[in-house]
């Protein structure tokens, strides 16, 4: 007869189609049920905290949740950084895991509940009878929380019989949430009116925009108004018309793009939450700006926010266009007399032979490179460290499902390979680019072969190898503090990727990145995994860098 594994296995079956994750005695028939008897697609990873990465990773480039699995004890503890990420960064994501019996702990044993709860993770756990209706309710709390949630299965139950598999239960999510009450019928007719009255008018946009499916609500929005429109750095791409976007805000953004945002009378931000970086630690907005916010949160979420309506952006980004017709607004005419392409620009690295003055690349140059010789269908997948400014400048994507940051919402590095097989299972027909530092590479180095693996010649990693952990150089050996712990012994990535089946080259001089156009250029059939080690000089110091030095001063 099915097992209590077997109901969740199948429930989760109905919901989602990828699982990625390690099997240990925990979840062991958990993953013989999900083998044998579903058609979900199981992808094994080489560290816990992997499949947790490749099932966010997933969601963030499709806007499907996936599952991640891993058993008891230390492979749950192993989860626990990636976890805390997914919930930092709102991502819906189901953790199966084995927990103690239900005859009380061993041992070996760890209170795994409270350790979800103390990262922001709620667990439900199955028992003998009910375990496809908590499977549902797990996966609802995920998408209707936006929340990664644990679905636990205690060792004594995972093969116990449960009865027969029935059909399994539907989800019961809750409607896009609309502005309520004359309360926020008023701040939709207070921003309207704020909009029509405007001469340069902005609109704002994240990630938050991009989930409630809003593109063409702002754009039709954008083009009422006559508004200039940007994005954080979750959120590039959402506007539909590119040709009067400033990309994205705060120290990704080009300076003087960022000097234009300061010149808006009227900004309205749609599913963004005004974090420091956003808004160049309160400085995005000039102090005359009126700025409203639309968002899900209960309240505003920054102080620089005079009007907030709590709503879906899509659906408020209607409302706001339905008053603006009811008011004859005209559009402003603010975009048309902008030079934004030129705004957009982005600084020139200081040699032509793209070398900084201590013979090392200037990442700059290495960015800029690459930029013109990745395929256009591509998806970046971004560790975190001091170089995620330089793919977040210099390579732009087609949507906000193409720029993956998965560690930069809990401050993480070494999160970076394991999301490869994420991005690459969610968007089977694109390029996946991975841009890893090499201190956050050598972290996550048990899933570069995973990265091969699930990529194959699909899959571009490039890394920017400056012998340190660049953020602390900057940060604190600016300050004086001993240099000795910042700095790594320079690892050859080429090497390592060798060893797992990828094609790794060293790159010291731009001409060695003809390898990528070269690369490019073969059918995905035809080539390897290839790996970029990059040589560059850790005395170039990105923008956004800059700006949080000069704030930390």
């Amino acid at each position: 007869m099915p097992t209590v594994s077997a109901h969740v296995a199948h429930t989760l079956a109905a919901h989602l189609d990828h699982v990625f994750g390690l099997m240990g005695n925990g979840n062991a028939y958990f993953l013989d049920a999900l083998e044998r008897e579903t058609a979900v697609t199981f992808t094994a990873v080489r560290h816990e905290a992997g499949g947790v990465v490749a099932a966010d990773a997933h969601f963030r480039a499709s806007g499907r949740i996936a599952a991640a699995t891993a058993t008891y004890g230390a492979g749950f503890t192993n989860t626990l950084t990636a976890l805390a990420e997914a919930t930092q960064a709102r991502v819906p994501l189901v953790l199966v895991v084995g927990d103690e019996p239900t005859s009380g702990r061993r041992p070996w044993d760890v209170d795994q509940i409270a350790l979800a709860s103390a990262v922001g993770a709620r667990t439900y756990t199955v028992g003998r009878t009910d375990a496809a209706a908590t499977t549902v309710l797990a996966i609802e709390h995920a998408l209707a929380y936006r929340l990664p949630v644990v679905l636990a299965i205690p060792y004594d139950v995972a093969a116990r019989d449960a009865g027969g598999l029935g059909v399994a239960p539907d989800l019961h999510l809750p409607e896009p949430l609309a502005p309520k009450g004359p309360f926020g019928a008023a701040v939709v007719a207070e921003i309207a009116a704020a909009l029509a009255g405007a001469s340069r008018p902005l609109l704002l946009a994240g990630r938050g925009a991009w989930l409630a499916g809003a593109g063409d609500a702002l754009g039709a929005l954008a083009e009422a108004t006559g508004a200039v429109t940007a994005s954080t750095a979750l959120g590039r791409g959402v506007f539909p018309d590119g040709r009067f976007d400033l990309g994205v805000t705060g120290g990704f953004g080009a300076e003087a793009a960022m000097e234009l945002v300061r010149e808006a009378d009227v900004a309205v931000v749609f599913g963004a939450s005004l974090n420091q970086f956003t808004m160049r630690f309160g400085d995005l907005f000039a102090p005359g700006t009126r700025v409203f916010q639309v968002d899900v949160a209960p309240t505003a979420t920054h102080p620089n926010v005079g009007g907030y309506v709590r709503g879906d952006a899509a659906v408020v980004a209607r409302a706001i266009a339905d008053s603006l017709d009811e008011l004859g607004a005209a559009a402003s005419g603010w975009r048309e007399s902008v030079d934004i392409p030129a705004l957009r620009a982005q600084p020139a690295p200081a040699r032509a032979d793209g070398l900084a003055d201590d013979g090392r690349l200037d990442p700059r140059a290495v960015a800029r490179r690459i930029a013109e010789l990745l395929p256009e269908d591509r998806v970046v997948v971004s560790d975190g460290g001091h170089f995620i400014g330089w793919a977040n400048m210099y390579w732009p994507v087609a949507s906000p499902d193409r720029m993956i940051m998965v560690g930069t919402a809990f401050q993480s590095i070494g999160l970076g390979f394991p999301s490869v097989p994420g991005a690459a299972a969610a968007k089977p027909d694109s390029t996946i680019v991975l841009t890893t530092g090499d201190g956050g590479g050598l972290m996550a180095l048990a899933d570069l072969e995973s990265a091969v693996r699930s990529a194959g010649g699909r899959g571009l990693a490039v890394v920017w190898n400056d012998a340190a952990y660049g953020a602390e150089v900057n940060l604190y050996g600016l300050k004086g503090l001993a240099r000795a712990p910042m700095l790594i012994p320079e690892a050859s990535f080429a090497g390592l990727a060798s060893a797992v089946g990828a094609e790794g080259v060293i790159v010291c001089e731009l001409a060695d990145l003809d390898v990528l156009a070269e690369w490019t250029a073969r059918p995905a059939s035809e080539r390897p995994f290839l790996l970029l080690d990059c040589r560059i000089s850790g005395t170039v110091v990105a923008p956004y860098q800059e700006e949080i030095i000069r704030v930390n001063s």
